[in-house]
């Protein structure tokens, strides 16, 4: 494949080359990051308002805690469940869940955002390890691979990310 035709200076016709394509890798580290069909994280939690962080809209069915705390522990649950044949995961559907509307102190909004990075990182570094196999299942859940958890954790962090920007519009915290 030669790619189209580009006509340069002077008259003189040059094939122009594709463009390399991305590997699965390179896609999903893309989908892991966000910010191309969905919000990055950074952006969404940017900023947020310290005391709107425990604050229910009306009709919302959970606070921008409850959201972010969820976020966190779901993502770190698919990524041990990745790494670690042993990992045992919390109760569903409460063990998904912070136990309280509001952050418990000041310091647990910014170590859950510090907690939710680190594991996001930690998945991405799978996704680009060239020793990833994405396709056979895991030793541990015939079921499942890594190309199905890492889908996972993207797709459940887009559902809430696009949910955390509704709860910082509802609650007047968005641009």
């Amino acid at each position: 494949m030669y790619g189209r035709p580009v006509v340069q200076r002077e008259g003189r016709i040059k094939m122009k080359k594709p463009k390399k394509q991305k590997s699965l890798s390179e896609h999903l580290v893309e989908l892991l990051a966000g910010g191309h069909a969905h919000v990055d994280f950074e952006s969404a939690v940017k900023d947020w308002p310290a005391d709107l962080q425990g604050k229910k809209p009306e009709g919302a069915a959970h606070t921008p805690w409850e959201v972010l705390e969820h976020m966190r522990i779901a993502q770190w649950d698919i990524l041990e469940f990745t790494r670690n044949s042993e990992h045992v995961s919390p109760e569903f559907p409460a063990g998904y869940w912070p136990k309280t509307q509001a952050p418990p102190d000041n310091k647990a909004w910014n170590k859950t955002l510090a907690a939710f990075r680190s594991d996001l990182k930690a998945m991405i570094k799978i996704a680009q390890s060239k020793s990833t196999d994405f396709f056979t299942p895991l030793r541990h859940d015939d079921d499942q691979t890594v190309l199905r958890e890492v889908l996972l954790v993207a797709d459940h962090n887009a559902y809430h990310l696009g949910e955390l920007l509704l709860l910082r519009r509802q609650l007047g915290a968005w641009k």
